[in-house]
Formats: C-alpha cells, structure tokens, sequence
C-alpha cells in the first residue's frame, strides 16, 4: 500500500465569505461572554464579545476613512499589545490585505519588506523600529478609530487573497506567503484533529499578540468558536505562567516546548486542576520533554506539524494520542502522503511529508512568484521540505528536513540569512550556521567561523544584534581553522553541529 492518508474530503467554504466576520459570528449570539482577557498575576482586563466586534469593526471603518481601499496591502509593525489582533481583523473585514511581521525585525529587514510589498500603509507602534514609508497609521489613531460606527464586512469569493506573511525559503531570502479568507474556514479540521476545543474552554496561549502562533491558535481559533482567550500580560515572566493557568483558569494551554521545560524548571508544584491538556507547536516537542510534563501535571501534551503555507495539518489529539514517537495523524479532512521521486512511497518508506493541493488551507502561492509556487510541487502535492515516514494507521514520524533550515525557539531561520549578515564582519573570513542541541531537548542557533584569530563573543553578539532580528541571533559563537567542505567545495552545514560537540568536551 502507498503512503497516502486520504479521509472524507472537508466540507466546502461557504460563499460569499469573509475571513474577519467568520471569526466574530459569536459576537450576535454572546456579545457578554468574555472574548479576551489579557491575564497577570494581579488580575486581568477583559474584552467581551461585543466590544471586540465592535473595536474591530470600528477599525475597519476608519482604516477607509484614512484613504485605504480593498485590495491594498498594509504593512503592520506593531508590538505585543491589544492592537494588533484588532488591526488585523480589521483590516481584512474591509477588504484589506494585512502583513503581520514580528516586533523584532530590524530596520533594515523592513525597508527590503516595503520595497517588495509596496504597501499602501503601515500600521505602527512608534516604538518599534520600521523603515521609511509616506503613510504610516500610528497605534494612537488605531485606538480613536475603535469608537467609530462599525463597517460593513466585504463579503466576496472565500478564494480571493486575505492576507499575507513573511516565511524564510532554503534560498535564504524570505518568502511572501499569501493565504485566502477560506484559510480560517480550514482551521476547523485543527479544532477536531488537535486542540478539542469547545465553547466553554479558556485557552491561555503563552505567546505575544504578534506571533502568528498566538494570532491563530490562541485568538483566531477560540473566538472562531465562541471560547474565551487568555493572553499573558506584556512583560510577564515565564515563571509565572502556571501561577496565571491556576489563577484564570485555564483549560487548554499553548506554547511552544521551550515554555514547557521552563514551566518544570519551577520549584512551585504544578498544581493545575483546571487543565484538560496543552497544546505543543513551533518545534519538534521532545519525548523527554513530553513525559516530564503528564508526570508533573497528570495531563497530556498535543503535538502539531505545520508551516506557514499551510499552518499545521498532522497532530496529535485526545482523541488520536501519538504513538510511540510519531507526530500524530493528519487531521480530520486532509490529504496527506510521503511522496518520492516517482509520487506516494509505500507505507513505511522514506520520502518528503506533502499535502494535496485541494486542501482549503493550503496558500494561494508565493507573492510575485509563480515559478517559486510551481516548483514546490509535483503533480497534485505540495511538497513541505520535511523527511517522514507514514505507519498503516496513517501515524506519521518526522525524520528531519531535506534541507538545512534551522528552527531555533520556535521560529524557522534560513542559515544562508545568518551566514550573510555575518560575513560582513571584517574579522571573518568564512562562515556557516546550525542549530546545534546544548542540552537535552534545548537546541540554538550557533554559527561556526574562520578568521585570522577568535573574536571576542560579546562583540560578536553586539554586531549580530545590529544586522539580525534577536531571534535569527546565534547564541553561540565557534572558531574554527576551517569549515567542512565537501568534494564539489559547498558547505556541509549538517557537519557542523559535531564541532559544537568536540568543543564542549574539550571546554569539560
């Protein structure tokens, strides 16, 4: 039998449709229940549903009234703050193409942003840094608009583009991802296929307003059906997140694996009585990791795979756990296979992780980039770039990527990106990047170079913090006589994690 997962196809995206009024269709039916509460250990401020619509509605009517019309692309630099899920969704009620960027990007990155986008507007926190542009709509005027009369959705074909964002390719220049309205429609299959979310659930998701981590799972998702998001307060500390899950009562959480292994870290039991199970996603969720963590709170942790294309679309759930060490299944409703050379491998062979091109999910392509879109597939699959193996219950088991992306923190970081920035030093002769495991289940971007002598680590980090956005930083520094080379001369950046190795033992 081949490797290919094919369940009932999911039900089609109604038309006509809009991804903003899709997420709010609660406000009517709830409008008192509490939408969001941006939690801390002092208490929280709640967003019912009614002022959610309202705020986000309101937002759309003064982003026309500023001159933007449907179809224009905005730019959004805003920071870890209220506004930029309200800015989002705002923009898209009315048409609007949004472009969520991190907080982190440098100026640089953001000037090479407008230029490729040619946006009509950036939405802007003053205190996050962006490049020049004749239009910027500043966070004061995002939260005047809120008090407006509400817009009327632009309802139109769910196919047409939504929204849009930023990926890193093995080509190392970032890539422009565009999705359509009928992306939030698909998401439906990950409320089934890993989160078992329902609409008396509080999911606290540890991350910023600004990742699209949290964006998704940890607001879309739960307003989508009409649950109660908790988000952390800017600023607070990691340590006191299961203080925050017992606190509010949190009865799902997200994070990616680094927050788990902190939250264990504490002295404090983790006492959660009100957790049903936690969601893990960002980078691959260690066994060590996961075991420790039902030990410690007598309740499980959910596994997703996904990219930006597609977001993710193979997990575990309650009611399909992972066996043994594999991912999970796909979700409910997709199409997934193990495709080699010559199409679907049979069941337990090798081959690149793909999803079917028909998948409501799956991106509208690469912005301006219709040879880029077709080169990642073949025939009716998208391929991901990921190495897997499928299991006759259709369990899938990562094994690693065909290429050298580095995942670092949760964030996926082409190496070629790194390698450039730091070639710019002037005691630098060659360099290369890998993420290299410092510990157990802990992994980081460290950077190998050569030179005429060592270079001192803090002046390294200071040049690294002004040419790369913190979490595209290594956190390691090693000198070498020479990288590894193979036969043809490239780099064999998968040889370099080895000399982290060597260079430890001989620090022991």
């Amino acid at each position: 039998m081949l490797s290919i997962f094919d369940q009932a196809p999911f039900e089609p995206c109604p038309a006509p449709f809009n991804l903003a009024a899709h997420v709010l269709r609660h406000a009517p039916l709830t409008p008192d229940k509490p939408a969001l509460s941006i939690v801390s250990r002092t208490g929280a401020q709640t967003w019912s549903y009614r002022a959610l619509e309202a705020a986000v509605r309101g937002t759309g009517t003064g982003l026309l009234q500023s001159g933007l019309k449907p179809g224009d692309i905005v730019l959004m630099r805003l920071g870890n703050t209220v506004e930029f899920p309200i800015a989002y969704l705002g923009a898209i009620a009315v048409g609007l193409i949004p472009v969520p960027t991190s907080s982190q990007l440098t100026t640089a990155d953001t000037a090479r942003m407008i230029a490729e986008l040619s946006p009509a507007a950036i939405l802007r926190d003053p205190q996050v840094d962006c490049a020049a542009h004749p239009k910027q709509i500043t966070t004061d005027s995002l939260s005047d608009m809120r008090e407006l009369p509400p817009c009327d959705f632009n309802l139109g074909d769910p196919n047409r583009l939504a929204y849009a964002v930023y990926t890193s390719g093995t080509s190392g220049n970032p890539r422009v991802v565009t999705h359509a309205h009928r992306a939030i429609w698909a998401r439906q299959m990950m409320v089934k296929g890993w989160y078992n979310l329902h609409q008396n659930d509080r999911l606290l998701h540890a991350g910023a307003f600004n990742w699209t981590y949290t964006l998704g799972t940890g607001l879309m998702d739960p307003w989508t059906i009409g649950a109660t998001a908790l988000i952390p307060s800017p600023g607070t500390d990691l340590a006191d997140l299961p203080e925050l899950l017992r606190s509010h009562r949190a009865s799902i959480f997200a994070a990616a694996p680094g927050v788990y292994r902190k939250a264990l870290h504490q002295k404090t039991p983790l006492d959660l009585p009100d957790l049903r199970h936690g969601l893990s996603a960002g980078e691959k969720l260690s066994p060590d990791l996961h075991q420790a963590w039902i030990k410690a709170t007598g309740t499980d942790l959910y596994e997703a795979y996904g990219m930006s294309e597609c977001s993710t679309f193979i997990s575990s759930s309650p009611a399909h756990p992972a066996r043994n060490h594999t991912l999970g299944q796909p979700q409910p409703g997709r199409r997934i296979a193990i495709i080699g050379e010559d199409g679907p491998v049979p069941l337990g062979e090798e081959g690149i992780i793909a999803i079917h091109k028909s998948d409501p999910g799956l991106m509208l392509g690469y912005l301006n980039a219709p040879k880029e879109t077709a080169s990642k597939f073949q025939d009716d699959w998208f391929l991901t770039g990921d190495l897997g193996s499928m299991a006759a219950d259709g369990q899938i088991t990562y094994l690693g990527r065909n290429d050298d992306m580095m995942n670092a923190g949760g964030f996926r970081v082409s190496p070629l990106e790194v390698e450039a920035a730091l070639s710019r030093h002037p005691g630098i002769l060659q360099v290369g990047a890998a993420t290299v495991e410092v510990k157990p289940g802990t992994f980081v971007i460290g950077a190998f170079y050569t030179g005429p002598k060592p270079l001192d680590q803090d002046a390294l980090q200071a040049f690294a913090n002004s040419h790369l956005a913190r979490y595209k930083q290594p956190r390691i520094y090693i000198h070498l006589s020479a990288l590894p080379l193979g036969a043809n001369g490239k780099l064999l950046r998968r040889a370099l994690p080895s000399y982290f190795k060597v260079s430890s033992s001989n620090d022991c």
